[in-house]
């Protein structure tokens, strides 16, 4: 009688600490519904631990266990729906619900029969037939759960499953016993406590590992090791106590003498495990391995993350594989990343991953930029409280809340100054951020902009040895230039005597050729340089009409539509004209004789645009961002790559920007926006 409540105390002690423990460290959906089982498991134990020591009290017992068992059946079945709710009721457990309400319905009249009419037959009923019943059930509905969980929610539910399902298990085997051999096994029932307490470290090893719980309450780890030391040191001594009271029981005339031998031989044993620093040592390790983990294994996800950052070849897809590593420490299916071009200029995507519909761009000056730069703050999105209290003086964009995806902004940070952001999409696992992943997201973060800040270090280098490549061969055109004057200078001189002669006038005709064609030949290698000229008004329906003259020889004549007029921007005319002129001729060539391309004049607010429209061979996204604008990127087979970088920069100098939009054979459009001059400046100017 003892040895029994000895066990089902143990295990009306542990179920009472899981249900304090949870009420007090959780408040969310999922504690409120876990401690009510385990208070009832607590309840029936305690009362099984009074009726060893008293034998009274059976009728309560076993209405207790009834409750105990339909909290439990009520706590996996609300765990189920709860599934299916979130999978959109695609599973159906109408069939399984209906079984269960069943079930539940016999037991409730079966329990009250045998309390308004005891009997063999009730007796039978409540303590054999509908307990292996709801035993049944039990397993079943562990089953279900854990089968029909999401494969990245298995990790939370695997120790909560196992443990109930030996709860239920064990409790099949212990009835099907009974109705077999008509009686129940004593040690088995006396086991039974100790059996349930043992399960409930599982419990809460799986309840920690809920990504949805909040807990408010911290344990430290000397608070922690303290309290498992004593808990530890108080069953030790209970367990025993007991095997002192068995071996004076059975001892005869030595019982009491090998009681006492045995009693202080336990404590000598207790002491000499507490001074251990070995034992104190395996305690500390098994705290931390099981009760003070984090959601992360930061050794693994930081191996990984450094590995998917470095993989590949150097400087290739480095933007990519930042985002797919910052992406992948959340589950996140979809990532883009948003950086300027250089410094105050606009922030628009630089690449994406997995995410190709979103885009938009931000100006230098735009308060979300701001407001990451003087917090620091990781963004979600898609918290509403959060929104309300971060973003109340801050104005998002609409492509970024107009997309139901968009779950978290990562600011980059180099120096403590804004290098881009990142924006992640919803976690394929539904995980909830909290203070845990904004310190990884953070962290992950600096090194992804350190990656990035050496990866554009690296391609600055590479274009500043090309544009000494590039002077060095100025050089030797300089020369070659310098060769080719000199042998026209002394052809001039020798003119003023020989140029009545036909010798001397075949032979001046073919130099002269071949000069031209060796300077043709190195303004095909070499494009000229910016001239110096005076910034001043340019008329720009003038100078595109200039510009369609220079076009007139080609097969392919491009047409002009001039939908305003009188439009004055601030400028260089003769590199207003290259900018544009080089746009023209490179829709020319790309597109066939039958084809077309057009040039528009418009005005947008205080903007000129021109756009040049082309139904050629068109570009595809990956060339437009990588290759475009970078200079020596050239298609051309004589080309430098040097005219469309110089356009863009010309044009972002005078305050305006050029957009690319193109598809595979479908064409392409070049937008170019300037700033209109102010009337009254125009008119000053004149």
């Amino acid at each position: 009688m003892l040895a029994g409540a000895a066990s089902y105390g143990l295990g009306a002690a542990a179920f009472a600490t899981l249900a304090l423990a949870w009420r007090l460290g959780g408040r969310s959906r999922q504690g409120s519904r876990l401690e009510i089982p385990a208070a009832l498991t607590a309840l029936w134990a305690g009362l099984e631990a009074l009726r060893s020591l008293t034998g009274a009290g059976r009728e309560l017992v076993v209405l207790a266990e009834l409750f105990r068992s339909l909290g439990w059946l009520g706590f996996l079945w609300a765990g189920i729906r709860e599934l299916d709710s979130q999978m959109g009721n695609r599973k159906g457990f109408s069939g399984l619900g209906g079984g269960l309400l069943t079930l539940v319905v016999l037991a409730i009249l079966g329990h009250a029969a045998f309390l308004l009419w005891p009997g063999r037959t009730s007796a039978y009923l409540v303590q054999a037939l509908l307990p292996t019943l709801l035993a049944v059930a039990g397993m079943v509905l562990v089953e279900q759960l854990y089968r029909n969980a999401e494969p990245q929610d298995r990790w939370s539910l695997k120790f909560l499953c196992l443990a109930l399902g030996g709860m239920f298990a064990f409790d099949f085997y212990l009835y099907s016993e009974a109705m077999l051999f008509s009686g129940f096994s004593p040690d088995i029932w006396t086991a039974r406590g100790a059996v349930n307490a043992m399960l409930v470290p599982l419990i809460w090893i799986s309840a920690r590992r809920r990504p949805d719980q909040i807990w408010p309450m911290a344990l430290s780890h000397r608070m922690a090791f303290h309290t498992v030391v004593l808990l530890g040191s108080g069953i030790y001594l209970m367990l025993m106590a007991v095997a002192g009271y068995y071996i004076q029981m059975v001892g005869g005339d030595w019982g009491n003498a090998l009681q006492a031998v045995f009693l202080f031989g336990a404590g000598v044993l207790l002491v000499v495990v507490f001074f251990s620093g070995a034992a104190r040592a395996r305690v500390r390790v098994f705290l931390s391995k099981h009760f003070f983990r984090y959601h992360y294994d930061y050794r693994e996800e930081w191996l990984r993350f450094t590995s998917l950052l470095t993989e590949g070849e150097p400087g290739s897809q480095v933007y990519e594989r930042s985002l797919q590593a910052v992406a992948r420490l959340v589950d996140s299916p979809q990532a883009a990343l948003w950086l300027p071009e250089e410094e105050n200029a606009p922030f628009r995507r630089a690449a994406h991953w997995n995410w190709a519909h979103l885009d938009g761009q931000l100006p230098a000056r735009h308060a979300l930029l701001a407001f990451m730069e003087n917090r620091q703050w990781v963004l979600d999105l898609t918290d509403p409280q959060a929104q309300g209290e971060a973003f109340a003086e801050v104005e998002l964009p609409g492509w970024l809340v107009d997309d139901t995806e968009v779950w978290l902004v990562i600011p980059l940070f180099w120096h403590d100054k804004l290098l881009g952001f990142m924006v992640l999409a919803r976690s394929l696992g539904k995980a909830t951020f909290n203070w845990e992943m904004s310190d990884l997201l953070k962290t992950a973060a600096r090194q992804a902009a350190a990656h990035l800040v050496q990866a554009r270090a690296a391609e600055a280098l590479t274009v500043a040895r090309q544009f000494e490549s590039f002077n060095r061969a100025s050089a030797f055109v300089v020369h070659d230039i310098k060769n080719l004057v000199a042998q026209l200078s002394l052809l001039l001189a020798n003119a003023a005597k020989h140029k009545h002669k036909p010798e001397f006038q075949e032979d001046m005709l073919a130099t002269i050729e071949s000069s031209v064609a060796r300077m043709n030949r190195m303004l095909l290698k070499l494009r000229e340089a910016p001239d110096a000229g005076g910034e001043g008004r340019v008329e720009l329906a003038a100078m595109l009409e200039d510009v369609m003259r220079s076009k007139g020889a080609y097969s392919l004549k491009p047409g002009l539509e001039l939908a305003a007029r009188n439009l004055f921007v601030r400028g260089d005319r003769e590199r207003l004209v290259r900018v544009v002129g080089h746009i023209v001729q490179n829709a020319i060539e790309a597109t066939p004789y039958t084809g077309r391309v057009d040039v528009k004049l418009g005005r947008q607010d205080e903007w000129a645009v021109i756009t040049v429209e082309d139904t050629g061979a068109g570009m595809d996204d990956a060339f437009i961002r990588e290759r475009l604008f970078r200079p020596f990127a050239s298609t051309k087979g004589t080309g430098m790559g040097i005219g469309a970088y110089e356009s863009r920069a010309y044009v972002q100098e005078l305050g305006g920007d050029i957009q690319v939009a193109s598809q595979p054979g479908q064409g392409t459009v070049f937008t170019i926006r300037l700033p209109l001059l102010a009337d009254k400046e125009a008119i000053r100017d004149e």
